[in-house]
């Protein structure tokens, strides 16, 4: 039993404190290898799902990314302006914006190849430990994603 009513309150006692600056460590050491493909962390994501599924719906790559189409529609209008994305409305349904990969877009992928090894080397853990976050964080999102 706590000794005091406030040890719920400290940063040391949040499970959000060590993910949000954890996230934001890697975020940060992404950022060289990424300014080299002329892309921002969420640009990257948004790619790899792109390389993953060559063409999607705006709702479609939310919920992969788990981002919201307002965060979306001006990431892939920028993506766009670059020449790596094209953005059309779906013959079938209008209320659905297509976002599809360009043969620059494609391209790029071969570009990025090297930034998993490169973050490998920033974060100095053993595969197991990788591996066991990795379980754990997905097993979380899974939890938010049924509410």
């Amino acid at each position: 039993m706590p000794t005091n009513k406030y040890e719920c309150l400290k940063l040391e006692n949040q499970l959000c404190f060590p993910l949000y600056a954890c996230a934001k460590e890697v975020v940060k050491r992404y950022r060289p290898f990424l300014a080299a493909l002329d892309l921002t962390y969420t640009q990257y994501i948004a790619m790899m799902v792109l390389w993953e599924h060559k063409s999607l719906t705006i709702k479609q790559a939310g919920t992969l990314l788990y981002l919201d189409s307002g965060t979306l529609t001006p990431l892939f209008k920028k993506l766009e302006e670059k020449g790596l994305v094209t953005r059309t409305r779906s013959q079938s349904d209008e209320r659905n914006l297509i976002v599809a990969l360009t043969e620059k877009g494609a391209a790029l992928q071969d570009e990025a190849l090297a930034v998993p090894a490169q973050m490998s080397a920033c974060v100095q853990l053993p595969p197991e430990d990788i591996q066991q976050l990795y379980t754990v964080l997905h097993k979380m999102l899974a939890q938010f994603s049924e509410e």
